[in-house]
Parts: C-alpha cells; sequence; structure tokens
C-alpha cells in the first residue's frame, strides 16, 4: 500500500502590502472613468478630436514615455538590490529613477505652457477639456510618485530595507509602476489613436 505525503508548497505572496493594492486598484477606477470619457466623447466627436490631437506633439509624448518607462525600470532595479541586502544601491537606481521620472515632468510642464499659450485650455472645446483633466490628474500622480521615490531612496540610504523587511519599498514602487502603467494607456488614447 502507498502511502501520499504532502509536502509544504513556499508561500507565494503579493510584493507590498495589501493596502497600496487596494489603494492602486481604486486609482485605477478613478482613471478608468477618465479613459471611458475620452473614448466615448471621442467617438462622439472625431472631427474634433482629429484636430486638437494635431495640436499635439506625439514625439514629445514618446519621450515622456520613455523617461517614465526607464524611471519603472530603475525602481524596480532599485528594490532587487534591496531585497539582496544592497540598499545604498537600490538609492542610488532611486535617484536615477527620480532623474528620469523628471523628464516626464519638465515635457509636461513645456507642454502646458505651450498649449495654454496658443489659446488651447480647459474651455477651449471638448477634447481640450478631456485633454486637461486627464492628463492633470495623471501628473499629479507623477509628482506624488516622485515623493514617494524621493522617501524610498532616503530609507534604502539609511539601510531601512533588506531581504527581509522590503514590503514598504515594494508598496512604493508598485504605485509607481502604476501610474507608468496608466500612462501608456493615456499616450496613445490622447496622442496617437483616431
Amino acid at each position: 500500500m502507498s502511502t501520499f505525503t504532502l509536502t509544504e508548497q513556499p508561500k507565494h505572496k503579493l510584493p507590498g502590502d495589501l493596502a497600496m493594492w487596494i489603494f492602486i486598484l481604486a486609482e485605477l477606477a478613478a482613471f478608468t472613468l477618465f479613459i471611458l470619457a475620452f473614448s466615448i466623447t471621442q467617438l462622439l466627436k472625431p472631427e474634433m478630436f482629429t484636430l486638437g490631437r494635431a495640436q499635439l506633439d506625439s514625439s514629445t509624448g514618446f519621450a515622456m514615455t520613455a523617461g517614465l518607462l526607464s524611471s519603472g525600470f530603475l525602481a524596480a532595479l532599485a528594490v532587487e538590490r534591496a531585497r539582496k541586502n544592497k540598499a545604498r544601491q537600490g538609492s542610488l537606481l532611486l535617484i536615477a529613477a527620480i532623474a528620469s521620472g523628471m523628464v516626464y515632468v519638465v515635457l509636461k510642464i513645456s507642454e502646458y505652457s505651450h498649449l495654454a499659450s496658443l489659446g488651447f485650455d480647459l474651455e477651449y472645446n471638448t477634447f481640450f477639456t478631456l485633454y486637461w483633466l486627464t492628463t492633470a490628474f495623471h501628473f499629479l500622480h507623477v509628482l506624488l510618485g516622485l515623493t514617494v521615490l524621493s522617501f524610498l531612496s532616503w530609507r534604502c540610504w539609511k539601510n531601512v530595507y533588506n531581504a527581509q523587511e522590503h514590503a514598504g519599498m515594494e508598496s512604493g514602487v508598485m504605485y509607481w509602476h502604476m501610474v507608468d502603467l496608466v500612462w501608456v494607456i493615456i499616450f496613445p488614447l490622447v496622442y496617437l489613436l483616431g
């Protein structure tokens, strides 16, 4: 007669904290409303959206995308460094991630200034109302994310994170990845798709 024994499987847990996952899901729900509003209104007013989109520089949008995605990659590397008890290296990677994320900030402020100087403000038409609301909501999340990365970098430099204790760092970087993910959806929707 054979016997069957159960061996304990390694437990896989989600990175970060459950509270951060709930917060991220709530934020994604809010962004979904903006994206749906933009998409549906575009179906209703295609000519206006084509003309509005022509005022945007897609190469700037690509550069902002590259800045955010590079920043997300560097932040992920920083988490890996902390998990390997090399938090100070993680701190330097986070500083590089912040610098890369600042590319987005500088370009977005420049774009906002340019559009406002041409009169394409929040009240110009429906396209620009939705453009400003959607991208400004995202921009505020970028600023918060860069603040979080700065805090994480400081804590890494203080060697707070290590192989055993890094859930807080994972949570902060997960938030930053959410910001990246949302931009990867917003960018083509606003700048490219007609």
